[in-house]
């Protein structure tokens, strides 16, 4: 019986983002803020996380979870039908910067408090040990998004600091690779390749310092689970930071590459470069994950946890 109500229990926190990617594709788009494409992943974590549990939810907490999903499917088809124009309206009250991050966020926000209260009523204070990934993934999300909304562009000095290295790191990549001419001042690199030049300027979410900070607040969730030492979790924690700003580098060459190698073109270009940092940040952050329950479940089989003699 525990096992169809965990089956249920998954389907029940699912059916908002479910019913959102079957009711409104078009809103599944893969660039972290121009549409819902992140619900895929958090749902991914979400299922990862939950399957194959040996924990029984009651009966009584699945029905009281039903309502809440209820609502939030409410929710998204309101938006439909004049709460997003509302949404929109608002941020004139709050200074919003950037429109489609301020409407954006909103739909993470729910679907994060949702998330949230569904694992803590399924299983109380333990969920940040049994679920973390799918709900922090869509905090961090909603968080990255309300940054962006209320400090676009380099007006957000700590996090923009990075980016001129980073810069600097690809034109040197380029040259030593002699793809072209790419010349750095600042935050903008200047290019010149086989179909003309394209200058770039890079803030810090096309820099991919949204994806450290995810990544940080993922993992950190993550190696709360592990029963492991403090040292191995600090370890892979260092390691994987390490490991998406290599990644980030790789997907500032990309969008260089893509200019100095195939287009200049701005419509083109720009359809690239909504795609191309998450489709390089979440396939590592799930394979990052999966190496490390892989090290450690060998780790474990080879040096199995002793057991107390029984002394009586």
């Amino acid at each position: 019986m525990q096992n169809w109500h965990l089956v249920f229990g998954i389907l029940i926190i699912s059916s908002p983002i479910l019913f959102a990617m079957a009711a409104f594709p078009d809103s599944i788009a893969w660039s972290w803020n121009e549409g819902r494409g992140g619900y895929f992943f958090a749902l991914v974590f979400i299922v990862a996380e939950l399957v194959g549990l040996r924990i029984v939810i009651s009966k009584k907490r699945l029905l009281f979870v039903i309502p809440m999903a209820l609502a939030t499917i409410t929710y998204l088809v309101s938006l439909e039908y004049g709460l997003r124009n509302y949404i929109v309206e608002s941020a004139q009250f709050f200074d919003v910067q950037l429109l489609d991050s301020w409407t954006w966020m909103w739909d993470f926000v729910v679907m994060a408090i949702f998330a949230v209260v569904a694992l803590s009523i399924f299983f109380g204070r333990r969920w940040i040990r049994i679920a973390p990934a799918g709900p922090i993934f869509l905090t961090g999300t909603a968080i990255i998004l309300s940054l962006d909304a209320f400090f676009p562009y380099d007006t957000l000095g700590p996090l923009q600091y990075v980016v001129p290295y980073f810069i600097q790191a690809n034109v040197w990549l380029i040259t030593v690779l002699d793809l072209g001419t790419a010349i750095a001042r600042d935050n903008v690199m200047f290019l010149r390749g086989e179909h003309g030049s394209m200058a770039l300027q890079v803030f810090w979410p096309s820099a991919g310092v949204h994806s450290i900070i995810i990544f940080s607040l993922v993992i950190g969730a993550f190696m709360l689970k592990l029963n492991i030492t403090r040292s191995r979790k600090t370890a892979y924690f260092i390691l994987g930071i390490i490991g998406t700003i290599i990644v980030n580098l790789i997907r500032i060459f990309s969008l260089s590459w893509y200019a100095l190698k195939v287009t200049t073109d701005p419509v083109a270009w720009e359809e690239y470069h909504k795609i191309a940092g998450e489709i390089m940040f979440l396939p590592w952050l799930f394979a990052f994950v999966l190496i490390v329950v892989l090290v450690e479940s060998r780790r474990l089989k080879k040096h199995p946890p002793t057991t107390p003699k029984d002394l009586t």
